[in-house]
């Protein structure tokens, strides 16, 4: 009979490498599969957000990150013989509470390196060529059948997750429904080339008649350029370097660029879907499996892996023994945020066909800094909060004396902070389930950290392992944060 794992996760793009990663620091057991024979090789989604760096720096990838990627370049917008310079991007310097505060660019097919090679260095490996036929769940576990060269398998597992994009096998097989729209009539080319002709310092944009434009972005530290050609009504779609080179050349009436050593090539359609759920019983949705986004503004790859740190310390929490419920605090928490952000990148894309500013510009929406869980099942109104702060908020960064708070939070547990004496007594008397994710304590009371916390007197935080404000306490600290997580740690034994 085959042993039961922790959590199967299907799909190993971005969304389910983040959970295997987060959950394999945890020391769950875990298997990831993808039906495709390989790792993604475009350059697809591209953005990676601030607070997803912040994620990164959590897991372990950050260094990675930075060093495969760049600023976004400023735009160059193309109107006959003027090229118009814009900033999509205002860049901004680093802060206590925000310590990497740019958007960064790098393609699709890099991110996905990194995190595969993280999960490696943790003991896991992406199963290619595993292709998952559907699953049946019990109140005790899921068994998945997965196929491949190697022939079909039952995967029992306490856990599945359906990481496996818009067209996501799990989703299907679960039943749930796939709300919203594709439009099929508006189409882009997408392409990842060679470029001559074209100097690599701009994000270029030639704009046409009835939002029909063509833009090419450089891609950090390569010689390629993704391409994007939005095509007409019934326009066949080039193929092939000199006619992807042609149909450039036609709407940019420049005779010197060309296009060659394509490496990867795709039709896309703008979708624009929420499932109607993120789960049943055992099984989660996860990344694009649960909500598809245009491309612009830089938010499907980023909602998707903040996703997935969402789900990990939850299923791993109730793995060692929390109530159950708490996975109904993922759907709660996650689903209006993709809902927000559908909405956010929908009129992003649909100002970019109109040279709209306010579809080209992006800021503090798109950079994922001031999403919050307040009023959920997690963060209920009416508790303690401090002059900026409550609970369900990012817990910001702050400088300590030769290091930083985000150092303290970095890691598979949840975080103490006392500020004040009444309150460090009170994180000195907290016990702590043995079980799940550990707590660490520790006291802070400096000035510059009072003020970026809103503290004006004595104050008990208690941070989540994703990074968020679990409780605050600005009195009873000892039993309003007993009680807080009580909803989030196993019983103590």
């Amino acid at each position: 009979m085959n042993e039961t794992l922790d959590v199967l996760i299907a799909g190993a793009g971005p969304a389910g490498t983040t959970l295997a990663i987060d959950l394999a620091r945890r020391g769950l057991a875990v298997r990831i599969v993808d039906k495709a024979p390989h790792s993604f090789e475009g350059s697809r989604a591209k953005g990676i957000q601030p607070r997803t760096l912040e994620v990164f720096d959590d897991l372990g990838v950050l260094d990675d990150v930075l060093a495969g990627s760049s600023d976004y370049p400023r735009l160059g917008i193309h109107l006959g013989p003027v090229t118009v310079p814009w900033r999509m991007f205002r860049n901004r310097d680093r802060t206590a509470e925000v310590p990497h505060p740019n958007t960064r660019l790098m393609p699709q097919y890099r991110t996905d390196s990194v995190l595969h090679d993280r999960l490696e260095r943790l003991g896991g490996k992406v199963e290619y060529g595993r292709e998952l036929l559907g699953f049946a769940q019990d109140g005790t576990s899921v068994t998945a059948t997965v196929t491949g060269d190697s022939g079909t398998e039952r995967i029992t597992a306490r856990y599945l997750v359906g990481a496996d994009g818009g067209s996501s096998a799990v989703r299907k097989h679960l039943g749930v429904g796939f709300l919203g729209e594709t439009r099929e009539g508006d189409r882009m080319l997408i392409v990842d080339a060679v470029t001559t002709g074209l100097p690599d310092h701009r994000w270029h944009v030639w704009p046409g008649a009835q939002g029909r434009f063509v833009g090419a972005c450089p891609l950090p530290h390569t010689d390629l350029f993704q391409w994007m050609i939005r095509l007409s009504p019934g326009e066949e779609p080039p193929d092939g370097e000199d006619a992807i080179t042609r149909r450039i050349r036609a709407h940019t009436r420049n005779r010197h660029l060309a296009v060659r050593d394509i490496r990867w090539r795709s039709v896309f359609r703008p979708n624009i879907r929420l499932a109607e759920a993120y789960g049943r019983g055992r099984v989660f949705l996860a990344g694009d499996a649960a909500h598809v986004h245009t491309p612009a503004g830089a938010q499907g790859l980023n909602t998707g892996i903040q996703d997935a740190y969402n789900l990990g310390w939850k299923l791993a929490q109730v793995l060692a023994g929390a109530d159950p419920r708490l996975l109904d605090s993922y759907e709660a928490e996650r689903l209006p945020i993709a809902a927000g952000v559908l909405g956010l990148s929908t009129k992003k894309y649909e100002g970019i066909a109109k040279l709209d500013p306010a579809g080209l510009r992006r800021g503090k929406d798109e950079q994922q800094l001031a999403l919050t869980y307040h009023g959920g099942p997690l963060a209920p109104g009416g508790t303690d909060r401090t002059a900026t702060l409550q609970v369900g908020d990012r817990a910001p960064d702050n400088e300590l004396s030769g290091s930083r708070l985000f150092d303290a939070y970095r890691g598979p547990h949840f975080t103490l902070v006392a500020c004040g004496s009444e309150a460090a007594a009170a994180s000195d008397e907290l016990g702590w389930p043995a079980a799940g994710a550990p707590l660490r304590r520790i006291t802070v009371d400096a000035r510059h950290f009072r003020r970026s916390y809103g503290i004006e007197g004595d104050t008990l935080l208690l941070v989540r392992p994703d990074g968020y404000l679990g409780h605050i306490a600005t009195r009873d600290f000892l039993g309003s944060t007993r009680a807080a997580a009580r909803a989030m740690t196993p019983v103590a034994g």
